[in-house]
């Protein structure tokens, strides 16, 4: 039976609604895939995929880097199903953790935005966010489990093999799954970050935040793969690329 069918009437008109959106995005949003700022070059042998979401990211980088190991992280239910779903026609390449990625190893409430899943955040929305976003005011509260990346790392069987890619789209809580992901971060090889300009969520982190936590672990900002503006031309979000010149070894290649 097809995932769509199996839901309720109401949460099927949320799904269809978030397929809408992903795909219109598609064709809104600037295509960087065949660029990445000379990403792309790079022999990228593991993903990190952190908010993984349905896998729109994993999805896209299957086709640049065809034979890494995806490891992909997502909390919510409803994405998890699409995930797993997909995560099972790949051969094995893909591991999924239904997990959220932070500080501290807890239980907490995420905010499932239903309209817009890709939306969903630990931090609360602002008054500004659901302004510019409207699709984010519908939301429905549900726990989830929290570990930090370097326990979850810690719990493979080794490190993820070198050059190690990490994608971070957490929505304002990616300067908390860095500091539980130190050592992770310092062995990766790139970083791509969606920093949000706009307050968009309360108590969401800066470019400042995540450029200084980053640049400690010997990664330098490269520039922006895309960036998303408002009517009057400013910057709301934009995702951007971090390279590690110098990532240190994992404790078995030592």
């Amino acid at each position: 039976m097809h995932y769509l069918n199996q839901l309720s009437p109401s949460k099927r008109g949320y799904a269809l609604i978030n397929r809408s959106i992903h795909w219109l995005s598609k064709f809104l949003v600037k295509d960087w895939d065949r660029r990445l700022l000379g990403l792309s070059s790079l022999p990228i042998h593991s993903i990190l995929d952190i908010g993984a979401n349905e896998g729109q990211f994993s999805k896209r980088m299957r086709s640049l880097f065809p034979d890494a190991q995806i490891y992909a992280f997502e909390p919510l239910p409803d994405a998890l199903k699409v995930l797993n779903a997909w995560a099972k026609t790949q051969r094995g390449t893909v591991q999924v953790f239904d997990v959220a990625l932070g500080e501290t190893e807890q239980v907490l409430a995420l905010q499932h935005h239903l309209y817009f899943s890709a939306s969903s955040s630990l931090l609360p929305t602002t008054a500004l966010g659901e302004e510019v976003y409207p699709i984010m005011s519908r939301q429905q509260p549900i726990s989830v489990t929290q570990t930090t990346l370097d326990g979850a790392i810690a719990q493979l069987p080794q490190f993820p093999q070198p050059d190690v890619l990490i994608k971070l789209d957490v929505q304002g809580y990616e300067d908390r799954v860095i500091r539980g992901g130190l050592q992770t971060f310092a062995q990766a090889k790139a970083c791509i970050v969606e920093i949000s300009l706009d307050a968009l969520y309360d108590g969401q982190a800066t470019f400042q935040t995540i450029f200084e936590l980053l640049s400690g672990l010997g990664y330098s900002y490269c520039g922006n793969l895309d960036q998303i503006q408002a009517r009057d031309g400013h910057v709301i979000y934009f995702n951007a690329l971090f390279i590690n010149t110098h990532p240190t070894l994992p404790h078995h290649a030592r």
